[in-house]
């Protein structure tokens, strides 16, 4: 597509889109289009019925591009983004050495750029959607809103609600601190309200970061605002463990003991599963975000995803913060079933392939509350959505779009990135802004945060690491 192209499609106006591929619900159809106009798809047809229907509208034919929704990643940390390659080598619940100290060294300059930076990768990756699991920098979480707007992503925004101290093996119930954190949280889900592209959410880091009386409430806060809990659950063994010193039950069972478990819920990670806990999820309707590649880098175990599939479980894929590549994600997604489950079931499926895309897109939105807003092709839902160049020695020969798209599609095959109708993102740079210049200022901030954060890493870098192996 040349630039007329792309200056039609930056147009303020309401489009007709004609490329050569739809990807709706039940697969890629040639030979439709779709309106987008005031931020929506207002028509999704064949190309031929909505010209005649729309004879106002000059078609802007796509040839060679594949029109498909826009990635959900239902599980991130936009203020972790300075510290992405820390995690490389380390064990799990890096957490507390690394996470924690580094949003602790983040000042409002530098949580907007690590904010901004992280949604950037993230449209570069083809998501027009990222929740945000809450950060622990001690700045306004009007900062991490404001540089989701400035990206122009949709973000679903965490406002942390622990009411625990890290070091606290018990806690008061009916705390004024948990009075304080309830308090703050009715004002987070207000604060949003209407809002185009930031979605108030609340969290908790882990179960035992809140009490009894701040879960449950937390879960009903969001269950009466229509929005949802995220809750790092059943994550890694340690956290398992200390559950059960604590309350005598695992994390997702003391959560159903509770009462905090329900559509409202979305339990992050959620590997480490009995069948009994895959029973409570499918029960009460719990979400979960599926985190293939944090499972491979820092965690314990890979979810039971496709058991998940096959019970109806909720479930979204999320990158926590490791890279922004939704079509690696899909196909990480894949992969980590196939090794896990697959290969030791004779399992040469594995979903099928279009169960990843599906839960990449329409089941990510389902996850983090937004079925009804976006995640799919479809009249009256938000134009979040993709141009994928399927002319590419990659995708031109495909005789399986969707199973194509999870093995051997990439981020440099997205022509352009839509969010709400406008564009966002063309041929991986940002429209409106300075990509390149804006990538600059936020490396020299990232150095400074991480030169004074207190961050304890167990692996040396691979450069030290080699030296160390060469000299022994």
């Amino acid at each position: 597509m040349n630039q007329l192209t792309r200056d039609l499609l930056d147009s303020s106006g309401p489009l007709l889109l004609v490329p050569d591929a739809v990807l709706l619900p039940e697969g890629p159809i040639d030979g439709y289009a779709v309106v987008v106009a005031d931020g929506c798809f207002r028509a999704v047809g064949p190309a031929e019925e909505l010209a005649r229907t729309h004879p106002g509208l000059d078609a802007v034919t796509l040839p060679g591009h594949l029109l498909m929704p826009g990635f959900v990643d239902a599980h991130h940390h936009l203020t972790q983004s300075f510290g992405s390659a820390l995690a490389f080598g380390e064990p799990s619940e890096i957490f507390r050495r690394v996470w924690v100290p580094l949003e602790g060294a983040l000042d409002e300059e530098s949580a907007y750029a690590a904010a901004k930076l992280a949604a950037l990768e993230a449209l570069r990756g083809g998501f027009t959607t990222v929740a945000d699991a809450g950060t622990r920098a001690g700045v306004d979480v009007d900062v991490v809103a404001s540089a989701a707007r400035d990206a122009g992503i949709r973000c679903v925004l965490g406002l942390v609600c622990n009411d625990v101290a890290d070091d606290a093996a018990t806690a008061a119930e009916d705390s004024a601190s948990t009075t304080a954190v309830l308090e703050s949280a009715e004002k987070h889900l207000a604060r949003y309200d209407g809002d185009p592209l930031v979605h108030a959410s609340l969290a908790v880091s882990i179960p035992e970061a809140a009490t009894s009386a701040a879960l449950h409430r937390t879960a009903r806060l969001a269950e009466e605002a229509g929005a949802i809990v995220q809750i790092h659950v059943n994550e890694h063994l340690a956290g398992v463990e200390r559950s059960l010193v604590r309350h005598g039950l695992r994390p997702l069972e003391h959560l159903h003991r509770i009462g905090a478990l329900g559509p409202q819920l979305l339990a992050a990670h959620a590997t480490l599963l009995t069948p009994r806990e895959l029973t409570l999820l499918a029960d009460t309707g719990t979400a979960v975000s599926y985190n293939p590649v944090a499972s491979a880098w820092k965690g314990n175990a890979v979810a039971p995803a496709t058991a998940m599939a096959e019970r109806g479980i909720r479930f979204g894929l999320g990158t926590d913060g490791t890279r922004g590549d939704g079509f690696r994600l899909a196909d990480a997604a894949e992969f980590a079933q196939r090794i896990v489950y697959g290969l030791a079931t004779g399992d040469a499926s594995c979903g099928a392939g279009w169960t990843w895309l599906e839960h990449a897109t329409a089941g990510g939105a389902d996850a983090v509350g937004l079925g009804a807003r976006t995640g799919t092709i479809a009249e009256g839902l938000a134009a979040d959505f993709l141009l994928v160049d399927v002319t590419n020695p990659e995708l031109a020969l495909s005789w399986d779009v969707p199973w194509e798209l999870v093995r051997r599609g990439n981020r440099d095959q997205i022509t352009a990135v839509f969010v709400a109708g406008h564009l966002r993102l063309w041929r991986g740079a940002p429209t409106g802004w300075d990509g390149p210049a804006f990538v600059r200022q936020a490396a020299e901030l990232a150095g400074a945060a991480v030169e004074r954060a207190p961050i304890t890493r167990v692996h040396p870098t691979s450069t030290a690491a080699r030296q160390g192996s060469a000299a022994r």
